[in-house]
């Protein structure tokens, strides 16, 4: 394992497979994808927020691009069970590493969190944790009724991984009785042996699809990053395997490349291709779908949310 320092000067462990050549051309990012950099008054109250209750963001992990839009409006993604991942996914910027145990207190304190920055919907995810016997399925029970006892009217949106080998985990989950359930495929098939080593695709399409039969009232979601080198055939025929498994919204967004020893941006999707993944989507019966440069997973979740149940109303009263 090879340990390098982010900008900060914060050790973050990299497994070397992650590792590509230096020598690769980094593409110039399009006007389209540039963001400003975050300085209001709310972004600092939301930092606040967050580091007093010693709390980990997937916005600040992860390298957001929307997370000056995010924390001004006070809205945060917050990753429990640690900051290290015991997967090393070549996209993805979070630690690769050995985690520490749980924290018992962390369920409160984002109970805590989540009433202090007067959230009405709440996204939550964490890294992978193979080293648990559930993958983290009872800590992100505990986090869900945590909020539910603190602010019972706050939504609760969850993004979990995949509990690869971990029989009854996704039971345990379900059964805490999140409104949203989001997992992410993150590219397409062809892809996942260079992108998503540790996951199997099919194991993830099942698992969304589990979650319905568990639970019809449960809002189903899924999300893909683009420019990772995918055809635009394999991107619809992934739509077509997610509506199958009767998934509810789409997300889909151009891939960035955090750092040199990451998977590289192959191609920077234009806005009109995204415009028609969300048309096709759309026309595929999915109920919501968000598709351009920016969209991520929780961007606009709240707002997401509300899109989503006026539409179940809508296809509801038109079967009536």
């Amino acid at each position: 394992m090879v340990t390098v320092l982010d900008l900060t000067g914060k050790p973050r462990p990299r497994h070397p497979e992650k590792a590509h050549r230096p020598d690769q051309a980094v593409l110039r990012k399009p006007d389209w994808i540039r963001v400003k950099a975050p300085v209001s008054k709310g972004y600092a109250e939301t930092r606040e927020i967050v580091k007093s209750n010693k709390l980990v963001t997937v916005c600040e992990e992860a390298g957001c691009p929307n997370i000056g839009e995010c924390w001004d409006k006070k809205h945060a993604t917050f990753m429990i069970m640690g900051e290290i991942c015991t997967r090393a996914c070549a996209f993805c910027n979070v630690a690769t590493g050995i985690p520490l145990p749980l924290d018992p207190d962390e369920p409160a304190r984002v109970a805590r969190a989540v009433k202090t920055m007067g959230l009405s919907h709440v996204v939550i995810t964490s890294v992978d944790r193979d080293d648990l016997p559930d993958g983290g399925a009872q800590h992100f029970a505990d986090v869900i009724q945590a909020i539910r006892a603190e602010t019972p009217s706050t939504t609760i949106e969850i993004l979990t991984p995949d509990f690869l080998r971990k029989e009854g985990a996704l039971e345990i989950v379900v059964a805490a009785k999140p409104d949203v359930f989001n997992h992410n495929l993150e590219t397409v098939p062809s892809k996942y042996l260079t992108v998503r080593p540790g996951a199997r695709y099919f194991h993830s399409i099942r698992l969304l699809q589990r979650v319905k039969e568990l639970d019809p009232s449960i809002f189903t979601k899924s999300g893909i990053m683009v420019g990772l080198g995918e055809e635009r055939n394999e991107v619809l025929q992934l739509m077509d395997d997610l509506r199958t498994a009767n998934v509810d919204f789409m997300t889909i967004g151009q891939y960035l490349q955090p750092t040199k020893k990451h998977h590289p941006v192959v191609r920077f999707v234009t806005p009109e291709e995204f415009k028609s993944y969300e048309t096709i989507g759309k026309t595929k019966g999915f109920l919501l779908m968000a598709s351009s440069p920016l969209t991520r997973s929780s961007h606009h979740a709240g707002e997401d949310f509300a899109r989503l149940r006026a539409a179940r109303d809508a296809q509801l009263q038109k079967s009536r």
